[in-house]
């Protein structure tokens, strides 16, 4: 026997099997319960698949258990429009389900409350904000974006002992946070829809911004933004010629006609000044449909996303470690709480003192 809560913190686990495969949705997890038993568990699995409420429909049947007078506990409020599937509120209804207990409403301004109405027209009991903070929480990037138009900034910096985040710059670029760490990155960039990094990055590291490692899973890797205002990015950059995932170039003047590979698009992006601010930029993602926006560097892009409080959240590791030379950029956590962003927590990840900011 459970409660309530119990129910949908379960919903909640099933939720992140979702995390990543069903971008641009959110993660969605459900149960179906009946006297305090939960009979059959369900999650929105991949993009075309069945949602949550479904699968758990679909759970009942192959466990042979009846759904019919059954409650639903869902993380988010159920969809009542066609999609890539039918609306989950047909599913709930054509299996019987008597009693709905909903997370999160569903933030779209036009279709919010559709679901949980059509329900209550059809008889069925709907209760609504079981655990709402913990629901949207776990699916925020897409909260974010509904309410805004604009992705969920993550800036995510590295720094060593002293606060550097690069060593001599005549000297080759030098690798310092822990495997564990890096790790970590890739599995924020496998959460994100997007990552952004500078033109003085794309020179120094030569990065390929691509989702790796064995613990990832199938993920397809983001779309990778640089910006890069006077069209310096070098012909042989890895991001111009690995086709390793879509890429966009973002210029403040025309790089006139360049024989790109197809998965490259340049674009011109600036104000009635000339300047290419942070706000343009997330309008332009946003109209896109990008939710999640991971900002990995360098320094001056990561001051220019705080100077314009465009970051959400941020993630940063200090190394034990000490880049060499006696020069280099600096960054620290002052200029994260400066901009208004709080560390909510502090974990040691081999080492590697990795904290979590949010605004």
């Amino acid at each position: 026997m459970g409660g309530e809560a119990d129910f949908m913190r379960r919903a909640l686990e099933l939720a992140e099997f979702g995390r990543g495969r069903v971008m641009p949705n959110p993660p969605v997890g459900c149960v179906l319960v009946r006297d305090g038993e939960i009979v059959a568990e369900g999650w929105h699995d991949h993009i075309g698949g069945l949602h949550a409420e479904q699968m758990a429909i679909a759970d009942a049947e192959v466990r042979g258990v009846p759904t019919r007078g059954t409650t639903a506990y869902i993380t988010l409020e159920p969809c009542n429009h066609f999609g890539r599937t039918p609306p989950c509120t047909e599913a709930l209804l054509w299996a019987g389900v008597s009693h709905v207990v909903v997370g999160a409403a569903d933030p779209n301004p036009t279709v919010r409350g559709g679901g949980t109405e059509t329900l209550r027209s059809e008889g069925v009991n709907v209760e609504e904000g079981l655990l709402v903070d913990e629901c949207e929480e776990q699916m925020h990037e897409f909260m974010h974006w509904c309410r805004t138009r604009r992705p969920h900034v993550l800036l995510k910096a590295a720094i060593d002992a002293h606060g550097r985040i690069d060593g001599d710059p005549a000297l080759p670029a030098e690798r310092f946070s822990s495997e564990a760490s890096l790790g970590l990155v890739h599995e924020l960039r496998a959460d994100s829809m997007a990552i952004l990094v500078g033109i003085n990055t794309v020179i120094r590291d030569n990065p390929s911004l691509t989702v790796r490692g064995p613990d990832i899973g199938p993920r397809d890797s983001p779309l990778r933004v640089v910006i890069d205002p006077n069209c310096r990015v070098p012909g042989d950059s890895g991001l111009l010629v690995d086709g390793a995932a879509p890429t966009l170039l973002v210029h403040c003047t025309d790089p006139g006609a360049i024989d790109d590979a197809p998965h490259v698009e340049r674009m011109v992006l600036t104000d009635d000044d000339g300047e290419l601010p942070v706000s343009r930029i997330l309008d332009m993602l946003g109209d896109r449909g990008i939710q999640s926006l991971l900002v990995e560097g360098g320094a001056d892009t990561w001051r220019r996303f705080l100077a314009e409080e465009a970051v959400d959240r941020a993630h940063l590791c200090r190394s034990p470690s000490t880049l060499s030379g006696d020069s280099g950029l600096k960054f620290d956590e002052d200029e994260l709480s400066d901009a208004g962003l709080r560390c909510v927590s502090t974990i040691d990840v081999d080492g590697d003192e990795v904290s979590h900011w949010k605004r």
